[in-house]
C-alpha cells in the first residue's frame, strides 16, 4: 500500500526540539511555543509531482502526502479547500491596479477558512484517540470545530465572547456543540476553556496551541502555487488575528521549494489588523520579536479582535523574511472597502476580507505596492454571519 503521508516528526518553532509525531501534544513542553509538523520532503519529491494533482479531488486532501493524517479512515472531509482564485477585473478598474486576485475562502464548509485548520486538527485528534475537543473562538473557528467534531462523533466545547453575532452561536448549537458564552474577549474565552480542560479531560485545539491547524491552513499556499502555474504572487495581503494562515503559507512556500515545485522567490507578506486591535502592527513597527497584548480590543471584524497571538514571533518572522509589512486600518475604512469588494466582485465578504482591500488601497497610495505587481487579497469568510455589521 503506498504511503499516504510523509509526516516524520514535530519540531518546536522556537527552540527546535523534536517530538514523537504519534503522541498527543499541545505546545512545546520545554519552552511553551508552537510545534510544527515536519515531513520527509526528499521522499515526497520522488513520489508526487504537480502534474499528478490535476486528477485528484478538489479539496485540500489532494496534498495528502504532505498532511499529517496517516490512516485514510480518520480523514474528515466536508469538501474543504481548493477554493477559487478570482481575477477581480472590475475591482482592478476601480482601484487602478492589475493584476488583483481574491482568494475566496468564504466558500469553505461553515463559510470560512477555519474549515481548513479544523479539518486537520480534528482528523489528527480523532486518529490519536481524542474524545472531547475544546476551543476559544471569535466565531468562525467554533463553527468549524463543531462541524468536524459532529462528523467524527466527538464532543465539541466552544467558548465564545457573549457579544458574537447570533448566527455563529446558532450554527454551533445546531451542529451539536456545547456553547459557553463568556463576558469578555477571546483571551477571556481562552482562560475559561483552559480552566475546564483538565477538569473534564478535553483536548485544546486553540490557534497554534496544537500542531495541526496550521497544516490545514498551509494548503492555501499550496493552492496559490498550483492555481498560478507553480509561481507565486508578488504580494499577499492577509487579515491577521491569530495568524495561523499566514504562518502556514510561509511554511508551505518553504516546503514547495524543497519539493522542487517553485523557486526561491517569495511574496511579500502583509499582515492587516484593525486600528482597534493591532498588536502585531505595533510590534512590527517597533522592531520587536514578540507582541504585547492589546488593551480594550474592539473592531467590527471579529476575527481580528485577538489581543495576543501565541504565534506572534512566527508571524513577525515571516513578515520580515519576506520583506513584507504590517498595516492597521480603521473600522470605517474596513466597512467602506467591504462594500467596494462586494459590489465589484459579487462576493459577500467578511469584514476581515474588506480589511485586506482597505490595506491594499493604502499601500498602493503610499507606493509600497508597485504598478503591475500581482496581488492576492484573502477574503477569509462569508459576510452573512456578521449580522450586526449590516444592521
Amino acid at each position: 500500500m503506498p504511503e499516504t503521508s510523509f509526516f516524520t516528526h514535530l519540531e518546536c518553532g522556537w527552540c527546535g526540539r523534536k517530538y514523537d509525531p504519534d503522541k498527543l501534544w499541545n505546545l512545546c513542553p520545554e519552552c511553551g511555543k508552537p510545534l510544527l509538523a515536519r515531513y520527509d520532503l526528499e521522499k515526497a519529491r520522488k513520489a508526487i509531482t504537480p502534474e499528478e494533482l490535476s486528477n485528484r479531488e478538489p479539496t485540500l486532501w489532494r496534498y495528502r502526502e504532505l498532511l499529517p493524517v496517516r490512516n485514510e479512515i480518520f480523514k474528515l472531509s466536508l469538501g474543504e479547500g481548493y477554493t477559487p482564485l478570482i481575477r477581480a477585473s472590475r475591482l482592478e478598474k476601480e482601484v487602478g491596479h492589475s493584476p488583483l486576485f481574491i482568494k475566496e475562502e468564504g466558500l469553505n464548509p461553515t463559510g470560512s477558512f477555519k474549515a481548513r485548520g479544523l479539518s486537520l486538527a480534528v482528523s489528527r485528534a480523532y486518529e490519536l484517540g481524542v474524545k472531547a475537543l475544546s476551543i476559544p473562538s471569535a466565531g468562525n473557528a467554533a463553527c468549524a470545530l463543531s462541524a468536524y467534531a459532529a462528523l467524527a462523533g466527538l464532543e465539541a466545547h466552544v467558548y465564545m465572547p457573549a457579544d458574537v453575532p447570533k448566527p455563529f452561536i446558532n450554527e454551533c448549537r445546531v451542529l451539536g456543540a456545547q456553547v459557553h458564552l463568556i463576558d469578555g474577549l477571546i483571551t477571556d474565552c481562552g482562560k475559561a476553556a483552559r480552566a475546564d480542560l483538565e477538569k473534564y479531560g478535553r483536548f485544546d485545539v486553540s490557534t497554534l496551541k496544537e500542531p495541526y491547524r496550521i497544516e490545514g491552513k498551509k494548503t492555501m499556499g499550496y493552492e496559490l502555487a498550483e492555481q498560478l502555474g507553480c509561481t507565486l504572487p508578488d504580494v499577499i495581503i492577509y487579515p491577521t488575528g491569530g495568524g495561523t494562515g499566514l504562518v502556514g503559507m510561509w511554511k508551505a512556500f518553504d516546503e514547495l521549494e524543497k519539493l522542487g515545485w517553485i523557486g526561491s522567490k517569495r511574496p511579500r507578506m502583509v499582515t492587516v489588523q484593525s486600528e482597534g486591535c493591532a498588536p502585531l502592527v505595533r510590534a512590527f513597527r517597533e522592531g520587536k520579536e514578540f507582541a504585547e497584548s492589546w488593551p480594550n480590543a474592539r473592531t467590527i471584524a471579529d476575527g481580528l479582535r485577538v489581543p495576543a497571538a501565541i504565534g506572534d514571533f512566527l508571524i513577525l518572522r515571516a513578515l520580515r523574511e519576506s520583506g513584507g509589512t504590517a498595516v492597521a486600518v480603521p473600522d470605517s475604512e474596513i466597512l467602506q472597502a467591504t462594500y467596494l469588494l462586494g459590489r465589484t466582485t459579487g462576493i459577500w465578504p467578511a469584514p476581515e476580507g474588506g480589511a485586506t482591500l482597505a490595506a491594499f488601497i493604502r499601500l498602493k497610495k503610499d507606493g509600497w505596492v508597485k504598478e503591475n505587481e500581482s496581488v492576492v487579497l484573502f477574503n477569509t469568510g462569508n459576510g452573512a454571519k456578521y449580522s450586526r455589521v449590516w444592521d
